[in-house]
């Protein structure tokens, strides 16, 4: 007996198609209006829109733009301020090094009566095993120096060198102490008008003082107050000096030493500071005590 392959009947067919017809068709997702039709259907809504977000941008560049309270600009951030050495810092990093100079008169300790404020001043350690800058004035006609250290020691010191055409002294301690700190030198290149500095020294004895400015002029010209010689390429400064002073160093913020103290502008006979005073450029001054420049 034959098998037959099956037959489907017509009549399926058709009911299958009619209820297809009959039943409702899928629905189309939803579009959102593009600005364009948004423009084209409902114009005062598309400018309001557009109003507001151009209102929005400017309100929030204002207020991203507009200075502090009472007019000041913002405050710039505490650590950047924190990391700016002041005169302190640079008071500490050169009072290891600054010793005060005496000039005797006579083989013993006992100064004279008449003896010149000169006789006392400052001084500044460069090389380890002790060397000190000091000026020439200040140890001028001295049958005896003596120099006072930061810790406190005291000790005799001779005279190893002079320029008298910078008003330079080079003194050589008898002894020293054991953790002598030189200071650090730096080159006068680059320093200008405004940058900031530091004088330290003993003004009339009283020390260390230590006073801050900024540097007035280069290249100055100094005549001595005794009129004796005229000192040039000096550094002026308007840190506060006095007599006591002299000899003493002149540094940058980070208490590096770019001059020696040699005098101040006295039109009067107070002998006081007025505004202006001088330094010998560190080229110099490392020069009379035979060390190479920078």
């Amino acid at each position: 007996m034959n098998r037959r392959s099956a037959v489907y009947s017509s009549s399926i067919r058709r009911r299958r198609a009619e209820a297809a017809a009959i039943a409702p068709a899928a629905p189309r997702p939803a579009t959102r209006p593009s600005p364009s039709d948004l423009a084209q259907s409902h114009p005062l809504k598309f400018r309001a829109v557009v109003v507001a977000a151009a209102l929005a941008i400017l309100l929030a560049a204002g207020w991203a733009l507009a200075p502090s309270p009472g007019g000041m600009p913002p405050e710039p951030p505490l650590e950047a301020a924190a990391g700016r050495p002041s005169a302190a810092d640079a008071y500490e990093q050169i009072r290891p090094s600054v010793v005060l100079v005496r000039g005797l008169p006579g083989e013993d300790e006992t100064a004279a009566e008449d003896e010149p404020e000169g006789n006392t001043g400052t001084g500044v350690v460069i090389v380890e095993s002790g060397t000190i800058l000091t000026n020439l004035h200040v140890v001028h006609g001295a049958k005896r120096v003596k120099v006072v250290f930061a810790n406190g020691l005291e000790a005799d010191a001779d005279v190893v060198g002079v320029r008298p055409e910078h008003d330079l002294a080079v003194l050589q301690p008898r002894a020293v102490p054991d953790d002598l700190i030189p200071a650090t030198m730096r080159s006068t290149q680059g320093l200008r008008p405004g940058d900031e500095v530091v004088a330290v020294g003993f003004p009339f004895g009283i020390g260390p003082s230590t006073s801050a400015g900024v540097i007035s002029g280069l290249r100055r010209e100094y005549r001595s107050a005794e009129g004796a010689r005229v000192l040039t390429n000096l550094i002026q400064f308007d840190a506060a000096v006095n007599p006591g002073n002299s000899g003493g160093p002149l540094v940058t913020n980070d208490g590096q030493l770019i001059g020696i103290v040699t005098g101040l502008l006295n039109p009067t006979e107070s002998r006081v500071f007025i505004g202006i005073g001088f330094a010998v450029p560190i080229e110099n001054a490392a020069a009379a005590a035979g060390l190479p420049p920078f």
